[in-house]
């Protein structure tokens, strides 16, 4: 069984020690900046009840919420059927990784990222340390162990999120009334420790979480890292409270060390200041960058704006504008990790299949502008700007026909309609002929231009631009071209 003395026998082997100094050392794994697109998926206990979000076992117990009050019509008070009393419901019956996986090879991705654990602190992969995971209870089967096994056999990158710092305080509201959160809880109990939820919005909030349950925290992440060897790991937002500091310290030397005894580049990936800069891989949750950025980054968004998991009430986005948040971020120097929600039987729900199979055609036929590709002197044209930040995605931006991004490989450079208009002359007016007193973007020669997928298309450039013929976009899908330079 995983221990202390053992966490602090790898960290001592170095090379990483657990100071910041040491591990701005770090470097990205090399095939992130190549791959671009990754799926996410939430999936567990949460999903039962597939009602509201992931966040049913803390709003489950909140008097007021409407989640409350569904539980209670649906199951009853939640002294009789408390959270815990859908494990035996969580039994699975159409879980099948190898369909997952295939639908996400088909849809074009290039590394995947289940969450091994979430809030709520049901684990799904075996584990030593609580017996309440998906091995020995629910579905019965090590879900993490057989999507990996899936995911290697595919070729894909395999990683994977734990969110399990926000369990401090996420079973709290239970004990405010007569529910099934009750009495001592000990370390290795399901609620445990079930404590007031804070300001979760505060990073140095009171009361801080305890000794035990950070070593309790780092203990699980270093096991989960020894037995399933992912090549990034993602922890979500409260780790950046003030008390994980020394323990994600820890617990990044450990995986840092692990990933060179290995033989393979390891990564964290974290939100906002969680950890120091340039000692992991930083994330944006929902969101996007203005601005082409120096260092790779990602941006985590989701199928729905309203929920990571499957619900009945999913507000779905287009695909269109999934593709254009890959496309913007892909400009930037990103990578899109995409968040699909099987349902609580193990189905990918029919909806987010039909996503995941549109995003695939549309990766076959222009993926040559995504997959390897780097920024070019400019992420883009048009009037339409991205807003800088997370969580942007919950409002959906209205891009326009001359709303441009650029990507470049190989000395070629990409463009990619964003909002394409059938019947309507394309225009790029980076491309435009050369002024001296007002240069465009480019200034050189264009040998020719390829619509992706189709082959060479015409082209003239003026002052005003350059110009092209209709796509005649399918699905109102953006559309791209290849740029040839003399």
């Amino acid at each position: 069984m995983i221990s202390l003395q053992h966490i602090d026998e790898v960290i001592a082997a170095g090379p990483y020690s657990d100071d910041w100094s040491s591990l701005a050392g770090m470097q990205i794994p090399d095939w992130f900046r190549d791959a671009k697109f990754g799926i996410f998926t939430h999936w567990g206990l949460y999903t039962v009840p597939e009602y509201s979000n992931e966040w049913y076992s803390r709003n489950m117990y909140i008097k007021g919420y409407p989640a409350y009050e569904h539980h209670i019509k649906t199951y009853g008070k939640q002294k009789d059927f408390g959270y815990k009393d859908f494990i035996k419901l969580f039994t699975a019956p159409h879980f099948d990784p190898d369909e997952w996986l295939d639908r996400f090879v088909d849809a074009g991705a290039k590394y995947y990222f289940p969450v091994a654990e979430h809030h709520d602190g049901f684990q799904m992969y075996s584990s030593e340390l609580s017996r309440f995971n998906a091995v020995q209870m629910g579905p019965k089967r090590d879900i993490i162990g057989e999507l990996r096994k899936a995911t290697l056999q595919r070729g894909l990158h395999f990683a994977a999120s734990n969110h399990r710092a926000e369990h401090w305080w996420f079973m709290g509201h239970g004990r405010e009334f007569d529910s099934d959160i009750t009495g001592d809880l000990k370390r290795g109990d399901f609620y445990w420790p079930a404590m007031p939820e804070p300001d979760n919005q505060d990073i140095y909030s009171t009361p801080a979480p305890t000794q035990e349950f950070l070593e309790d925290w780092m203990l699980r992440v270093c096991e989960f890292i020894d037995n399933y060897r992912p090549e990034l790991l993602y922890f979500d937002w409260w780790v950046q409270h003030v008390s994980f500091k020394p323990y994600i310290r820890k617990v990044a030397a450990y995986y840092y060390n692990r990933g060179v005894e290995w033989g393979m580049k390891t990564a964290i990936c974290y939100k906002e200041d969680g950890m120091a800069w340039g000692t992991g891989l930083f994330d944006v949750e929902r969101g996007s960058a203005a601005n082409p950025k120096w260092y790779p980054w990602q941006t985590d968004s989701s199928v729905a704006r309203n929920s990571w998991c499957y619900t009945d009430s999913l507000d779905y986005k287009p695909v269109s504008e999934i593709l254009v948040g890959l496309i913007d971020a892909v400009s930037k120097n990103g990578n899109m990790l995409l968040n699909v929600g099987p349902r609580a039987d193990g189905s990918i729900a029919p909806h987010d299949a039909e996503i995941l199979a549109v995003i695939g055609r549309w990766m076959r036929r222009y993926g040559e502008g995504i997959y390897g590709t780097r920024p070019w002197k400019a992420a883009g044209e048009g009037p339409t700007a991205s807003v800088e930040g997370g969580f942007a995605d919950l409002d959906a931006s209205v891009w326009t026909s001359h709303d441009f991004r650029f990507t470049a490989k190989n000395g070629d450079v990409y463009a990619f309609q964003l909002a394409p208009k059938a019947g309507e002359e394309v225009v790029i007016k980076g491309f435009a002929e050369f002024e001296e007193k007002d240069r465009p973007l480019f200034h050189g020669q264009v040998k020719r231009v390829e619509l992706l997928g189709q082959g060479g298309v015409p082209f003239t450039i003026d002052q005003a631009g350059m110009h092209l013929p209709p796509a005649d976009p399918v699905d109102d899908l953006p559309v791209g071209y290849k740029i040839v330079i003399e």
